[in-house]
């Protein structure tokens, strides 16, 4: 009678173990977004612009160390030209001259100097109250996805919610094209 019911325990304990092995989660991994990405990262490549001979070369700029080329890219300036703003106002590091108005707009309900450590007490908090069931603890199975899933975004129904109410979503494909 012992020998049986160890061999039904054990029996148990492998389907158990062989079936924790699995998963049914087959969203990319979000923990570690590089993870499986087997081809360049197309942000990264930027094309320079044409080269342009000048009508007098001896107006071209000596050589400096560290300083622009004229074919650079500049997606920062070409951001604010397309979006109708003044690409000349940006200086050298790229930021708007005069952030001031700009600062003073978005702090002006003030500042919590300690809203990082805030935040990542309440999530630690938060993933200490959703960390998953014995087994899953026990084999380290992460429940991240099942933790945050209240929270989480369908980006399917929310563009068809969006274009129910009459909004115009340009930056989403047309329907009917597949994503």
């Amino acid at each position: 009678m012992t020998g049986r019911l160890g061999r039904i325990i054990l029996a148990c304990a492998c389907v158990i173990g062989v079936a924790a092995c699995g998963s049914r989660d087959r969203t990319p991994d979000l923990i570690n977004i590089n993870r499986g990405q087997t081809s360049p990262d197309e942000f990264a490549i930027l094309p320079t612009k044409p080269i342009e001979i000048p009508e007098d070369l001896a107006a071209l700029p000596s050589p400096t160390p560290g300083a622009g080329n004229r074919v650079d890219a500049t997606p920062k300036k070409d951001a604010v030209a397309a979006l109708g703003g003044n690409p000349d106002r940006l200086n050298r590091t790229g930021t708007v001259r005069g952030d001031g108005p700009l600062v003073r707009a978005t702090t002006r309900y003030g500042v919590d100097q300690t809203i990082r450590d805030d935040l990542a007490a309440s999530d630690l908090e938060f993933r200490r109250d959703n960390k998953g069931r014995l087994l899953e603890r026990l084999f380290n199975v992460t429940v991240y996805y099942k933790a945050y899933e209240k929270q989480s975004l369908d980006k399917e129904r929310e563009l068809r919610r969006w274009r129910r109410n009459g909004v115009k979503t340009p930056s989403a494909p047309p329907e009917g094209v597949s994503r």
